[in-house]
């Protein structure tokens, strides 16, 4: 059962009304029988990216069902290639009866052979029909936004939507003294990052765990990490929202993945709703802001050096990644540093501060890089009495894929004499099928055997190559002590520094190695 948001305002196409359907199918069928209900609840039916339906094709794979009914083929789907290929390829090649009872349609009646023209037909109405539904939808938002209407689903910080009207915004006496504060503290020159840094100090709740409060936000993942950010500040202070415009559709969706609009194709509205700050100091902020963003573009822009530990280093303390800075000598050369940021953007005490300097960090890098290279090629040494051992294993593992190859033909010759037996009434019905299953398990239960001891085989192969690799990696660092991006991305995970400079290193080879043990492992026991 499938109902998408615009379904939602006709009975007819209600979860309630498909449920009633499909029970008194069921019950002109009483050999059917109900393994599970899959609901989709508010998700469109031009693609199959749904819960319901993907646990569903789970459940087909998994062999627990063998019969689908719907509805009607919109309930399926309405896109007319997705549809017609999961009608007239997915559901017959699994073995899966498929049922649409209003438009009736059963596939293990003879007459549905008929039916090649009619089910194409039909799935391109259905098409046709969401597509011009969702033309209507756009048009109704868009005329909405031009009517100085509010379409979002969540409110701005500060505002909240009429009890009344769910187009209409009202201030949040709470959220707006905050807004009209951070305006305040920008009109008298605070920076963006001041006024982060002075929000997290002062205890103010982050905008969406503020939400989050209200009951607006309830997903973990739209909630971030409950601090000010200066991202979060210059949306704020650049929006015209709180002056009483409604500023709307500044993004659209192109090839499915929402993009920025350019500035001509956004709804403005003025004097929509109450304003929280006055024009003129909203005005009076652009300006500042406008300053501030020209000055940092005027600014001497120095030439750096590559980061090689792009994304991978971290502070110890406080989790958040260290800001790699550039201290420019005048009779020396420039030096970078790596130091945590966080008492600065975020708030004083937020971490206990880290600071280091690049070259002693990449020495100390090469350092431990060296140790761990040895330590793990040492145990994992492919002297010539370990490459007689993998040759062996290898043969092995070879033996068994080979002796459970000839196991599958045995099985499926007495597969093929089972239905002599039931001809020549040797078995009946009831054996015929009870042993019939119990081979298919066997042969499928041994096949999985092989694909596990293929994975083995190539295990090996990789574990020989990955060796050879490292051993370079551990010459290289041996010869030359520079490392390289390259190098880097290839071994190190991530890097931790502490207060006290203590290095931690997490590599990405060794739980390599460690994975490949445990597959052989299971190969040996097999």
């Amino acid at each position: 059962m499938r109902l998408s948001v615009e379904d939602k305002h006709t009975r007819t196409a209600s979860i309630e009304t498909q449920q009633l359907i499909i029970a008194r199918c069921l019950e002109q069928n009483p050999e059917i029988i109900v393994v599970q209900t899959y609901i989709d609840n508010g998700a469109t039916g031009t693609n199959f990216h749904r819960p319901g339906f993907q646990q569903m094709l789970s459940d087909i794979e998994a062999g627990l069902i063998n019969c689908v009914i719907v509805k009607d083929l919109s309930r399926l789907g309405r896109n007319v290639i997705d549809t017609g290929y999961y009608i007239e390829r997915y559901f017959p090649a699994q073995g899966v009866r498929f049922i649409a009872v209003n438009d009736r349609y059963d596939s293990s009646s003879p007459d549905h052979a008929h039916d090649g023209i009619i089910i194409p037909l039909r799935n391109m109405i259905n098409e046709a029909y969401a597509l011009d539904i969702a033309k209507k939808i756009k048009a109704q938002q868009r005329q909405a936004m031009k009517d100085g209407k509010y379409v979002g689903g969540r409110t701005p910080y500060g505002y909240l939507k009429a009890p009344d009207d769910c187009h209409q915004l009202i201030v949040d006496p709470v959220a707006a003294e905050v807004v009209k504060t951070m305006f305040q503290w920008a009109a008298e020159g605070d920076g963006l990052n001041t006024i982060a840094v002075r929000l997290n100090e002062a205890g103010v709740l982050a905008p969406s765990h503020y939400k989050k409060r209200l009951g607006e936000i309830t997903h973990e993942n739209l909630i971030g990490n409950g601090n000010w950010q200066t991202r979060t500040v210059a949306k704020i202070l650049r929006a015209g929202v709180y002056a009483g415009d409604l500023v709307q559709g500044v993004s659209k969706v192109i090839d499915h993945k929402q993009v920025r609009a350019s500035a001509d194709e956004w709804t403005v509205v003025r004097d929509t709703h109450e304003a929280i700050v006055s024009r003129e100091l909203f005005d009076a902020v652009q300006k500042v802001l406008d300053c501030a963003a020209q000055q940092a573009k005027d600014r001497e822009i120095h030439s750096w050096s590559p980061n090689l530990l792009r994304g991978k280093i971290f502070c110890a303390h406080c989790g958040h990644s260290l800001h790699r800075q550039k201290c420019v000598r005048k009779k020396t050369p420039d030096v970078y540093v790596y130091h945590c940021i966080s008492n600065n953007r975020i708030k004083k005490g937020a971490c206990p501060g880290v600071f280091i300097d690049e070259m002693n960090l990449l020495d100390a890098l090469a350092d431990i890089l060296q140790e761990q290279l040895d330590t793990t090629l040492g145990q994992y040494s492919l002297s010539p009495e370990n490459l007689s051992k993998e040759a062996k294993e290898q043969k092995s593992i070879q033996d068994k894929i080979a002796s459970r190859k000839q196991e599958i033909q045995q099985l499926r010759t007495y597969q093929r004499g089972l239905y002599e037996g039931l001809i020549q009434n040797h078995l009946s019905q009831d054996e015929y099928f009870a042993l019939k299953d119990k081979y298919e398990a066997k042969i499928e239960a041994v096949s999985k055997e092989i694909e596990q001891l293929k994975a083995g085989l190539a295990i090996i192969a990789r574990q020989l190559e990955q060796y050879k690799m490292l051993s370079q990696d551990a010459q290289h660092i041996k010869e030359d002590r520079h490392l390289t991006a390259a190098l880097i991305d290839r071994l190190i995970e991530r890097v931790e520094v502490s207060r006290e400079k203590q290095i931690t290193v997490h590599f990405r080879f060794q739980s390599e190695f460690e994975h490949c043990e445990e597959v052989l492992n299971q190969c040996r026991n097999m």
